[in-house]
């Protein structure tokens, strides 16, 4: 087969009637295209069949590539796995439920070429539950995650988007981090565009977002924040909050000696000694312990060059060019 142009990458979780549809719509997009590409099928440990759709297509098609995870973990993971293999100049993830449209990859490449790092499909007109999906994405999107990151994007959540894989390859993913790769692609000096694309409603199986991954999103905006702004001097992250719990220890004590001089006040029972002593050595370490136990993790993770999920077999893959955990 020769290089692929386009990698095209799907999360699959126990969608096996969209599969069939959905492949059919990406050949005759990219066929039209006149692109040459490849399609990485990431199996995150379904269960209704999907493996044994994907094994014939493969079998009989050798752009389609497998990737099958030892057991579900997230979408995530099925993206990062199919992002280490890709072997195209751009990627594009796509849901393989059928909601997100293979017609919209024209447009997408559209823009790259005009000099994009990173086009973001945006769902303006959304085919999904208001008050479960919608409103939390326009919340998440609006009030939080476009104003922490600094990356202004209606749709966040949108999985259809179009890679230079030069800058993707950069980035290992965890938690629900695919969704906040913009900010990456822009720290790292990209250009971030984007592009509205067409949502259809769900014709088959039934929806795997929950408000849970909402939550999520917003912790591992934390890190996200973190690792933009500090990730090369976290001692100016940390060491403000420190100095202000050093100094507001510093104002207890004095208080303590105030009375202590003044009143004649016991110096070791009194309660603003004890608030002092509790600053000075507590000040911010629960509340940061989080990030640290983040950076320690993907030092880990990166330092080995292992992934946080464990792959059971590959179809149409070179062994040697993922490695096996």
């Amino acid at each position: 087969m020769d290089r692929p142009y386009v990698s095209i990458v799907l999360p699959v979780f126990n969608e096996v009637e969209s599969l069939d549809p959905l492949f059919d719509e990406i050949e005759q997009v990219m066929t039209g295209l006149g692109r040459t590409f490849e399609v990485i099928c990431c199996d995150d440990g379904s269960t209704d069949g999907s493996k044994e759709k994907l094994l014939a297509r493969a079998s009989s098609d050798d752009r389609y590539r497998l990737i099958f995870l030892v057991r579900n973990y997230g979408q995530t993971a099925a993206l990062d796995a199919g992002f280490r293999v890709a072997e195209g100049e751009v990627i594009i993830p796509m849901d393989a439920d059928l909601q997100n449209d293979p017609a919209d990859i024209p447009k997408l490449l559209a823009r790259l070429e005009q000099g994009a790092d990173l086009v973001s499909g945006w769902r303006a007109s959304r085919k999904d539950a208001f008050l479960t999906k919608t409103l939390p994405s326009m919340i998440a999107n609006r009030l939080v995650v476009s104003r922490v990151t600094g990356v202004n994007l209606h749709d966040y959540g949108c999985t259809l988007k179009a890679y230079r894989a030069s800058f993707l390859k950069q980035f290992h993913l965890y938690g629900e981090m695919h969704r906040l790769i913009p900010a990456y692609v822009k720290w790292a000096g990209g250009v971030v565009v984007e592009e509205k694309v067409n949502h259809r409603a769900r014709t088959f199986g039934k929806s795997k977002y929950g408000l849970s991954k909402t939550f999520r999103l917003i912790l591992d905006l934390l890190t996200v924040r973190f690792l933009l702004g500090y990730s090369t001097k976290p001692l100016y992250f940390i060491g403000r909050y420190g100095l202000a719990a050093i100094g507001l220890g510093c104002l207890a004590l004095t208080w303590t000696i105030v009375k202590k001089i003044l009143w004649h006040y016991p110096l070791y029972t009194d309660p603003f000694f004890l608030v002092s002593i509790v600053l000075f050595l507590g000040g911010f370490q629960i509340l940061f312990s989080g990030l640290l136990a983040e950076l320690s993790m993907r030092t880990y993770f990166e330092s080995r060059d292992r992934a946080p999920y464990m792959v059971a077999r590959t179809v149409n893959i070179e062994t040697d060019r993922f490695r096996m955990v």
